[in-house]
Formats: structure tokens, C-alpha cells, sequence
């Protein structure tokens, strides 16, 4: 698993590994913990960070969090909010939000970005509607590549939502145990999905983890 906020300035250029930035608001619930999920279930060749759009710059992952990851929550152990900023979001291949909005600051700061940022639902949703001929045999090359291969496909899909609050996971920060269980059932959701897609014959492929 790739450490939290390891910092890359090369880009989102196709070398090196598949960096995917993992955003939400105050970088202590969320996304520190899909981010270590996506970087158990995706293996040592993709790259996981993440950050906040308003960041509580310096705290531990919250513990009301990170209570549900059980032995897992040890994968946290010295991490450290940080503020986002344009040039991680150039670095990154895939940008991964929790909530529309934080999406659109996101790509504020690198409008570059927009083809390769989602919601972490939005994705697991997209991915559902790609044809699985689109992205290769599932035994060929890695999940980074088949991650790249299938972004491309995923933005295709993007339609018109009825109700886009469908693709946002609530921030449960300062709220009750139910709240925190809810978004991190959300995350667990979204990040089988999207693994379920990139690796059909099963998490043990993916990595070393599972969701």
C-alpha cells in the first residue's frame, strides 16, 4: 500500500504509477479512509493520496471514522490532513471526490482536471454502464492500466442525473454514529464497485487487501 501524501510533481502523464487524489472537505473522515481502502483493494502499482478543500491542516484521521475500519485503522496511524492544492490535483490521474461540490473546486484550481475528476460514486456508477470490452482482458496488465484505460470510457457515460445528490457521500463529520457508519458503508460500497469492474475475477487480484 502506497503511503498517505506521498507528494508527486510529475503530472498525470501516463509514466510512473496511477496517482489517484482522494478529496473531501476537512481531509480527517472521508477521504483518508477511502483513500486507504482504494490503496488496499488496488495494489502497489497505484498511487493513493488525499486531501481537503478546507483541511484541518495537521489533525489524525477522525476517530468516530476510523473506528469502523477495525485492525485497518493501524494504515492511518501518523497521518496528517493537508490542504489541497493546484498542483496536486496536475498530478494526479484520477481525481476522486466525495460530493459534487468538492468536485467543483477541485478542478477550480486545475480545469484540466475535469475529464479525470468524480465522485467516488459517480465512478462506481459510470463504471457499472462501461462495456468491459473497453477496457482489456482482466488478466492483461495492471489495475493501474486498466484504471486509465477505463476513465476515459467512464467520462463517455457521463448523462444528465435526476438527482445528482445520488453520486455525494455525506460528510458525517461532528454528527452521531449512524452518520459515520453511513458514509463509511457509502465508501465501502463505492470502492467494491469500482474494484468489481477493474478486477471481476475477484479483490484477490486487486491487491493485497479488501474492502
Amino acid at each position: 500500500m502506497t503511503t498517505q501524501h506521498q507528494q508527486s510533481t510529475t503530472g498525470g502523464a501516463g509514466d510512473g504509477p496511477f496517482r489517484v487524489l482522494v478529496v473531501c472537505e476537512g481531509n480527517i473522515c472521508r477521504s483518508p479512509v477511502a483513500a486507504l481502502l482504494l490503496a488496499a483493494a488496488l495494489g502497489p502499482d497505484v498511487e493513493v493520496t488525499s486531501a481537503g478543500t478546507r483541511a484541518v491542516v495537521g489533525a489524525p484521521a477522525e476517530p468516530a471514522m476510523t473506528a469502523f475500519l477495525g485492525e485497518r485503522a493501524a494504515g492511518l496511524d501518523g497521518f496528517r490532513a493537508r490542504q489541497l492544492r493546484p498542483d496536486q490535483v496536475r498530478a494526479a490521474d484520477l481525481v476522486l471526490t466525495m460530493s459534487r461540490r468538492q468536485r467543483g473546486a477541485t478542478v477550480a484550481l486545475a480545469p484540466a482536471a475535469v475529464k479525470r475528476a468524480f465522485t467516488l460514486r459517480e465512478l462506481a456508477r459510470l463504471l457499472g454502464d462501461v462495456d468491459p470490452e473497453a477496457l482489456g482482458d482482466p488478466g492483461s496488465g495492471t489495475l493501474g492500466e486498466r484504471l486509465r484505460r477505463a476513465l476515459p470510457a467512464a467520462a463517455a457515460q457521463r448523462r444528465f442525473v435526476t438527482d445528482p445528490r445520488v453520486d455525494d457521500i455525506a460528510d458525517p463529520y461532528g454528527r452521531d454514529e449512524a452518520a459515520y457508519a453511513r458514509a463509511y458503508e457509502a465508501i465501502t460500497d463505492a470502492v467494491a464497485r469500482v474494484v468489481g469492474v477493474l478486477a471481476p475475477d475477484g479483490l484477490a487480484t486487486a491487491g493485497d487487501g479488501s474492502v
